[in-house]
C-alpha cells in the first residue's frame, strides 16, 4: 500500500512539473517592447503640449474637479477625438496588413480631414509628423516608409500609428487599447497641472477611465468609417475658444 501512494504522488509531481507555462516568445516580446516605448512619455511627439480643449474648459469653470475631468476624458474617448482615432488606428492597421495601400491612402485622408477644429488638426498632424519621423529612423520597414513617403506631414497620429504597429506584428487590438490608454492619460495629466488636482487624484482618475478606454477599444474594431461621425460638441466649442485664449499652457 505505501508503495502504491508513493507512485501516485511522484506521479501528481512529475504531471506538475511537466505543465508549466512555457517562456513567452521573443516576437511578442519585440511587439510589446515597442508597444511601450512608442506610447511612452519619453517617445518625442509632444503629446504633454495638448489639453485637447481642456485648458478652455478649466477656465470657463466647466472642469473643476476630479469627477468633472473624468467626465470630459470619457466624452472625448466615447463620443470625440477617441472615437474617430480608434476607427482610424484599426482601419489602418487592417489595410497595412493586407498590403492595400489605396485602402490605407483613403484612411490617411480621412485622418487629415476628420478634425472639427484648427487646434485639434495641429494636434492630430503634428504628433503625427514627430511620430513617423522618430518611428523611420528607430524602426525602419520599407512599406511604412513608402507609406509616410505618399503623405509628407500630413499623417494624423492615429493613422500612422495603426500602420506602424501593423509592420511590427502588434496585434490591432493591443495597439488600439494602448493608444487610446494614452491618449485618457496624457488628459489627465493635463487636467491634474491645469485645475489643479493632486497625483493621486490623477492616478484615481486614470483607474476610473479604464471601462470607457475598453469600450472605445470595442467601438475601434467593429467601426464602419463610412458611418462614423463625433457627438461632442461641447469638446468641439471649447478648442475654438482655446483658440483665442488669452493664457495659455497648452497648445490646443
Amino acid at each position: 500500500m505505501a508503495m502504491v501512494i508513493m507512485t501516485i504522488i511522484m506521479a501528481m509531481e512529475t504531471t506538475t512539473i511537466t505543465t508549466r507555462k512555457k517562456p513567452e516568445a521573443p516576437e511578442a516580446q519585440q511587439a510589446l517592447y515597442r508597444l511601450l516605448t512608442w506610447l511612452s512619455p519619453a517617445y518625442p511627439v509632444g503629446a504633454y503640449t495638448y489639453s485637447h480643449g481642456l485648458e478652455a474648459a478649466v477656465e470657463a469653470g466647466s472642469v473643476a474637479k476630479r469627477d468633472g475631468l473624468i467626465a470630459y476624458v470619457s466624452a472625448a474617448l466615447r463620443l470625440g477625438a477617441g472615437r474617430v482615432d480608434g476607427a482610424l488606428l484599426v482601419a489602418a492597421h487592417r489595410a497595412m496588413v493586407k498590403g492595400d495601400d489605396k485602402a490605407l491612402d483613403e484612411v490617411a485622408a480621412l485622418g487629415a480631414a476628420w478634425r472639427g477644429t484648427a487646434e485639434t488638426a495641429l494636434e492630430a498632424e503634428a504628433q503625427g509628423t514627430a511620430f513617423t519621423s522618430v518611428t523611420l529612423a528607430a524602426w525602419p520597414t520599407p512599406r511604412f516608409a513608402a507609406f509616410a513617403a505618399r503623405h509628407p506631414r500630413q499623417l494624423a497620429h492615429a493613422v500612422a500609428f495603426g500602420a506602424a504597429a501593423a509592420e511590427q506584428g502588434i496585434a490591432a487590438r493591443d495597439a488600439a487599447f494602448a493608444f487610446l490608454a494614452a491618449f485618457a492619460a496624457n488628459l489627465v495629466s493635463a487636467g491634474v497641472r491645469l485645475v489643479p488636482l493632486g497625483q493621486t487624484d490623477g492616478q484615481l482618475a486614470i483607474a476610473a477611465l479604464q471601462p470607457a478606454v475598453a469600450a472605445a477599444t470595442e467601438a475601434a474594431l467593429t467601426a464602419d468609417l463610412a458611418r462614423l461621425g463625433t457627438a461632442a460638441p461641447m469638446l468641439d466649442i471649447f478648442s475654438l475658444r482655446h483658440e483665442t485664449q488669452y493664457t495659455r499652457l497648452f497648445r490646443s
